[in-house]
């Protein structure tokens, strides 16, 4: 193949570990991981990063766009900005808080057209489980979203209502006929009415709104469908830590079932949130310290498979200081990579895990074949990053549409100096290139 780019850097992560590496790229795709020191090939350009780390493009398999229909609260074009300026390359786009959601081929059709034009990244969607739509999940499917969601408890939207456990297994099982993947909110619906519903501006009301029993029980359902129906299913924004034993052992069973786990679940604790400081709400709820401890034995032991952002967001004037009533969202699309890093580096762990969690993993776990790895055939995705440069977040200086996040005035590790899809530079130290990303289907 004839190579047209080279990047070169001291650090790259590889699959077989971080060494000194020369990168050749051709027509969009990573042609070989050559020495340090390989001659560039006559007519390919060079691209020396130093001592900057070169990681595979990040893929978040967890993003609310919600454009068409809610477009004021976030859009292809800042959402995918956001992502390049954070170092991702793909994202997944979840089905609802968009108008219409995704939940049948017509508005899948609709989502694709919006987006065409306006993806600075790779962009590819999920589809929705409803009760209503059991039919519309195979066509779905050969359209070529990644998977469906659904929801357990009420999704906070009315175009989007929650499986019953029957429904559930209804969906689940037609999911399951042709091969396809479940991703599911796992709150039990009883447990949380159930729960004491305390409105106001106190963060402990509202922690106590949402307990870790809901979660518990909702997963050990999961369990139990996707064991009797044989069905593969993934656990979307896991919080409670309390669920770890019960989804080790299932694995350990041969139960097709992954997990994940966000950001902020992993960053923030329960302790800090101040009162009527709704821009930390979100659900299932941040939880204690402890808990988080145990999320990342989790993220360590291999039993929480990946690290996604859960982006979100809203109109400011939605989050207002009551717990009960403010929109539920994290924002960090942008900021999950110095995010995790700065705490991860805290508790020992390296920029290879780091890329396992939040690149291979997430490509995994969508069938991204290409994506998720610097291994040649592969598109030539990178994120380059500063692992020792520090920043302030200040919300004034994020891509995303409404800049609320619960990370304003968060001291962070590790700056994405430049981010590269198939071989071209789309993110540099702030400055964004004219979209090039592409719309993305299943393949298998």
């Amino acid at each position: 193949m004839d190579v047209d780019l080279v990047l070169r850097s001291t650090r790259v992560i590889t699959p077989e570990g971080t060494r000194p590496a020369s990168i050749a790229v051709s027509g969009g795709t990573i042609a070989a991981v050559l020495p340090y020191d390989a001659e560039t090939p006559p007519g390919a350009r060079l691209e020396d990063v130093g001592d900057d780390v070169v990681l595979p493009g990040l893929v978040d398999t967890h993003v609310h766009v919600n454009d068409p229909g809610r477009t004021e609260w976030e859009g292809f074009w800042t959402a995918t900005r956001a992502a390049a300026a954070g170092g991702i390359t793909t994202l997944l786009d979840m089905p609802l808080n968009s108008l219409p959601p995704t939940t049948t081929v017509a508005n899948l059709r609709v989502k694709r057209e919006v987006a065409r034009a306006k993806a600075h990244v790779d962009v590819g969607f999920w589809g929705g489980a409803l009760p209503d739509n059991v039919k519309d999940l195979r066509p779905l499917h050969d359209a070529g979203v990644f998977g469906f969601k659904c929801f357990l408890s009420p999704s906070g939207v009315e175009e989007f209502p929650e499986l019953d456990q029957e429904r559930l297994a209804t969906s689940l099982a037609e999911v399951s006929g042709f091969g396809g993947l479940m991703i599911v909110h796992a709150e039990d619906p009883h447990h949380l009415a159930a729960a004491p519903q305390r409105p106001g501006p106190a963060y402990a009301d509202f922690l106590a709104s949402r307990p870790r029993d809901a979660e518990n029980t909702a997963i050990g359902n999961l369990v139990d469908q996707a064991r009797r129906l044989d069905a593969r299913v993934h656990v979307l924004h896991l919080s409670s830590a309390d669920a770890l034993p019960l989804i080790a052992a299932a694995k350990a069973e041969g139960v097709k079932i992954t997990v994940e786990s966000c950001p902020h679940f992993l960053t923030l604790t329960a302790e800090e949130v101040p009162d009527g400081a709704t821009e930390f709400k979100c659900c299932p709820p941040i939880r204690e310290a402890a808990n988080q401890d145990a999320l990342w034995q989790g993220l360590a032991d291999g039993t929480i498979d990946c690290v996604v952002s859960d982006h979100s967001p809203s109109t400011a004037d939605l989050k207002t200081p009551d717990f009960a009533s403010a929109w539920g969202g994290i924002s960090s699309l942008q900021l999950g990579l110095p995010a995790i890093w700065t705490e991860a580096r805290r508790r020992g762990h390296t920029l290879e895990d780091i890329a396992r969690w939040m690149s291979e993993g997430p490509a995994r776990l969508a069938g991204l074949h290409r994506k998720g790895g610097i291994v040649p055939g592969r598109d030539a995705d990178f994120a380059v990053l500063d692992p020792d440069a520090t920043f302030t977040v200040d919300p004034a200086g994020l891509q995303h549409r409404n800049r609320v996040t619960a990370y304003a005035g968060r001291s962070l590790s590790g700056v994405v100096t430049s981010t590269w899809l198939r071989g071209e530079r789309i993110a540099h130290r702030g400055t964004l290139a004219e979209p090039t990303g592409r719309l993305l289907e299943r393949t298998t």
